[in-house]
C-alpha cells in the first residue's frame, strides 16, 4: 500500500486492525533503549504523516490535502495516534521467520522482487545457505535459488548503470522467468545451479558487456520500449537469443521489432505449419458438404477467394509447381 492509501484506510477503519499490529524490538541507542520498528515502517510513516496533518502542518500535494480534509471532517478517535498495537520481538532472527512465512508463501504475498530481495538479506546478511531458506520460509530450493539469482542480477546490473529509474518492481517478475530460458543462459552464461557464493555476480565477466542489451529488451530505457510486453512471450523471447542470427539483430538495432527477431530466429516456422494443417482440416470438413450447394452464388464467390489464396501460397514453393500442376491435371481430365 502507498502512504495516502493507508492514511485513508485508517480514517475510514478507524485505526489499526489488531492484527495489522506493529513488530518491535528494544535496541539500545545512545545508552537508551528505545523500540525499533522492524516489521510495518510504511503503516508507521503514514500514521505519521496522518498526524502531520492533524496538527496543522500544511500538505504539499492535492491528494494529501484531500486527506487533510477528510481528517478535519470526520476526525479519526484519539486512541488512533496515542494507542499504536505493536508486539515485541526478541530479535530480528525471530522476525525473518514470520516475515519468511507472511510475505513470501503465506497470506500476504510480496511482489516477486521484494520476495527476492527478501531471500538475499537472508543469504548474503545471515549466511544462510539456500536449504536454509527454503526451510525458513517454507519455499522449494530451485525457487529460492531463482529468486536469489535474480535479485543479484539485479544488483549488477544497477552496479552497471544500465536500468532505467522506474518500471523495475513491475517487470521483475518478466525477468526472473527469462531466467529458466536456455537462451537468456546462453547469453548471459547464467547458471541456475549455481552455489551462493558464485551466484552473487552472476553474469561472469567475459558476458557482461550483453548487460545493456539485456536490459533494454526486458525493462526498456529513456529512448526505447521494451522488446516485449506480455510476461507469456517470456518463452519466445529465450527461443530468440538461442538464434545468432536474431541475437545480432536485437544487439545491433536499438528499435528491433519483436516480430522482425521471430522471423530471423524461425520461430514462425511451427505456427506456419500448424496454419497450413489447420487449412487442410478446413478443406476436408468442406468437401463434405460442398458438393450439395455447388451452384450457390455465395458459396461460388468464396471458392474465388479460396483458389486465389490457394494457387499464391502454393506459387511459393517452387520444388512444388510440378506436382502440385500434375495433381491438378490428373484431377480435371
Amino acid at each position: 500500500w502507498k502512504l495516502d492509501e493507508l492514511a485513508i484506510s485508517f480514517l475510514a477503519s478507524g485505526g489499526f486492525w489488531v492484527q495489522e499490529a506493529l513488530l518491535a524490538i528494544q535496541e539500545k541507542i545512545a545508552g537508551k533503549t528505545v523500540l525499533t520498528v522492524v516489521e510495518g515502517n510504511r503503516r508507521l510513516a503514514a500514521l505519521v504523516k496522518l498526524k502531520e496533518l492533524m496538527d496543522g502542518k500544511a500538505a504539499k500535494s492535492p491528494k494529501w490535502r484531500q486527506i487533510a480534509a477528510l481528517a478535519v471532517e470526520s476526525p479519526p478517535d484519539a486512541d488512533l495516534f496515542g494507542k499504536i498495537p505493536y508486539l515485541l520481538v526478541d530479535s530480528r532472527k525471530d522476525v525473518d521467520s514470520y516475515l519468511g512465512f507472511r510475505h513470501v508463501t503465506g497470506i500476504e504475498e510480496w511482489h516477486p522482487a521484494e520476495k527476492a530481495a527478501y531471500i538475499a538479506k537472508l543469504i548474503d546478511e545471515r549466511g544462510m545457505s539456500y536449504d536454509d531458506v527454503m526451510r525458513k520460509i517454507g519455499s522449494k530450493t530451485p525457487t529460492v535459488r531463482q529468486h536469489y539469482i535474480a535479485y543479484r542480477l539485479l544488483c549488477q546490473m544497477r552496479e552497471a548503470e544500465v536500468l532505467p529509474d522506474n518500471g523495475i518492481q513491475d517487470r521483475f517478475s518478466v525477468m526472473y522467468l527469462s531466467l529458466r530460458t536456455p537462451g537468456v543462459q546462453k547469453r548471459l552464461g547464467i547458471n541456475l545451479s549455481a552455489v551462493p557464493e558464485a551466484a552473487r555476480t552472476p553474469v561472469p565477466k567475459e558476458y557482461e558487456n550483453v548487460l545493456p542489451d539485456f536490459a533494454r529488451w526486458v525493462f526498456g530505457d529513456e529512448e526505447h520500449d521494451r522488446l516485449f510486453s506480455d510476461s507469456r512471450q517470456v518463452d519466445a523471447f529465450g527461443a530468440l537469443l538461442e538464434s545468432d542470427q536474431a541475437f545480432d539483430y536485437l544487439r545491433r538495432t536499438k528499435d528491433a521489432r519483436f516480430d522482425t527477431a521471430r522471423r530471423l530466429a524461425g520461430n514462425d516456422l511451427p505456427e506456419t505449419v500448424e496454419n497450413v494443417k489447420k487449412a487442410s482440416e478446413y478443406i476436408r470438413l468442406a468437401l463434405s458438404q460442398a458438393h450439395l450447394f455447388k451452384d450457390d452464388e455465395k458459396l461460388l464467390r468464396a471458392m474465388d477467394e479460396f483458389g486465389q489464396d490457394a494457387i499464391q501460397l502454393m506459387s511459393v514453393f517452387n520444388r512444388k509447381h510440378a506436382a502440385f500442376r500434375k495433381r491438378i491435371e490428373e484431377t480435371w481430365k
